[in-house]
């Protein structure tokens, strides 16, 4: 009773809205979602399925989130580069990808005009200020790639660069490094 959802949006089956969330009006979002409380959904937003916004996090305008994406709780969208409160830049608001499966631990703050590769994960505090690989673990200030992440969320044995195989410890899927990007093999 506590949300607020503008005439218009297009919210898809199953999904879930908790207390003290407003979805704007131009918003179109999937089937199976979970936002959490206090979350905020601009105009130009588009959610797929089962994606889960934790509490506290606002998708503003621009910003697509495919199938299966995580955000976790007070995670930070931008979408102007360099705001001003005396200057109007809502003629320049920078397009924002976060592909299928990723995660974006608590806290993180994903600046404006990046794409987030399929199954990176950003961990808690990160600062994303450039594209990032498919399968990539991201973390520091701004973020740097410490590593890669299996679709289930275990970190793989793989350098960072070159070419190299291994496998999931929790699922046996394989993986292969092949000239600075993970592939996963069991497709």
């Amino acid at each position: 009773k506590t949300a607020i959802v503008d005439e218009g949006a297009q919210i898809g089956d199953n999904t879930r809205i908790w207390h003290w969330v407003h979805v704007c009006g131009g918003a179109r979002i999937g089937a199976s979602c979970s936002l959490g409380q206090n979350v905020f959904v601009g105009n130009v937003v588009v959610i797929g399925n089962n994606v889960k916004i934790q509490n506290n996090v606002s998708v503003f305008d621009n910003v697509t989130l495919e199938s299966n994406v995580f955000c976790g709780p007070n995670m930070v969208f931008t979408n102007v580069y360099n705001p001003r409160s005396a200057v109007s830049r809502k003629d320049e608001y920078r397009k924002t990808l976060v592909k299928q499966g990723a995660t974006l631990g608590a806290n993180c703050t994903i600046i404006c005009g990046t794409t987030i590769g399929e199954y990176a994960f950003v961990a808690a505090g990160a600062v994303i200020n450039r594209d990032v690989k498919a399968y990539a673990l991201m973390a520091g200030v701004p973020a740097r790639q410490i590593g890669w992440m299996s679709r289930h969320g275990k970190r793989l044995d793989l350098p960072l660069t070159g070419n190299a195989q291994t496998t999931c410890p929790d699922t046996g899927v394989h993986y292969q490094l092949k000239n600075g990007h993970c592939l996963c093999l069991n497709l």
